[in-house]
C-alpha cells in the first residue's frame, strides 16, 4: 500500500507538471507575468498583495487569483485595490494546482493582464510541490513566526525565487532575530533574494515593487 500511495502521488505531480507547462506557454503568449505567493496562515500575504496590486495598478493591468479552503474573504479584501480578483475555493485540498488555475481562468479573462498574482492556500507544505506556471515563486514569512521557519519547511524556501520577511513593524515586540532568520533562509537556499517589508507601514515596499518592475521588464524583453 505505501508503494501505491507514492505511485499515485507521482502521477498527480506528473499531470500537474504537464498542465503547468501549458499554463506557462499561455502566459508567455499573452505577455503575462505571474507571481505565486506561498506562506503560512497569518503571515500577512493578503495585506502585502493588496498593497502590491494597489501600487502597481497605475502602471500595469493587474489581476489576482486567490486560493482558500473556504470563503471568499481574501478575494473581497483584494478587490479593494481596484484589481479584478477571482476566488478559488479548494475545499479539502490544502493547495492550488495547475488544474484549478486553468479552470479559474476559463471564466476570468486574463489575456490582457500584464501581472497576475496568485495567492496560494495558507500552507508551507503542499503548495511547494505544485508548479502553477508562475514566473516568480515568493515565500512569505513573518517576524511573528520565528526564525526557524525556513528550517522547518525547507521545500517552500528551496523552491522559491525570492523570500519576503513580513510584518517588520512587529519585529521588536516579537523578539525577532533578523540575522538568524536570514542565515536560516540562506542555509536552505543560498543566494536567494530577501526583501523585508511592513505592508501596513510601507517599509520595504518600494524595494519589493522595484523587484517586480525589474522582472516584468526582463520578461517583456524576452517576449
Amino acid at each position: 500500500m505505501p508503494l501505491r500511495v507514492v505511485e499515485v502521488h507521482q502521477n498527480i505531480l506528473r499531470k500537474n507538471s504537464t498542465m503547468a507547462r501549458e499554463l506557462r506557454e499561455r502566459f508567455e503568449r499573452n505577455g503575462t507575468y505571474v507571481i505565486n505567493l506561498l506562506s503560512s496562515p497569518g503571515a500577512g500575504k493578503t495585506t502585502l498583495l493588496e498593497e502590491t496590486l494597489r501600487r502597481l495598478g497605475d502602471r500595469y493591468r493587474v489581476a489576482a487569483l486567490v486560493g482558500d479552503q473556504a470563503t471568499d474573504l481574501d478575494a473581497a479584501r483584494l478587490r479593494r485595490s481596484g484589481a479584478p480578483v477571482e476566488q478559488i475555493v479548494t475545499g479539502a485540498e490544502c493547495r492550488l494546482d495547475a488544474q484549478m488555475v486553468t479552470a479559474a481562468l476559463r471564466d476570468f479573462d486574463a489575456t490582457a493582464v500584464e501581472l497576475l498574482a496568485i495567492e496560494n492556500v495558507g500552507n508551507l507544505i503542499c503548495p511547494a510541490e505544485y508548479d502553477l506556471g508562475e514566473d516568480l515563486r515568493v515565500v512569505v514569512f513573518s517576524t511573528t513566526e520565528g526564525e526557524d521557519k525556513p528550517l522547518k519547511y525547507p521545500l517552500a524556501f528551496a523552491t522559491a525565487h525570492l523570500a519576503i520577511i513580513s510584518k517588520t513593524d512587529l519585529a521588536a515586540a516579537a523578539g525577532f532575530d533578523r540575522a538568524s532568520a536570514k542565515a536560516n533562509i540562506e542555509r536552505v537556499h543560498p543566494g536567494i533574494e530577501i526583501v523585508e517589508v511592513s505592508a501596513l507601514r510601507g517599509d520595504g515596499m518600494d524595494e519589493w515593487i522595484d523587484c517586480l518592475d525589474r522582472r516584468i521588464a526582463s520578461k517583456r524583453v524576452l517576449v
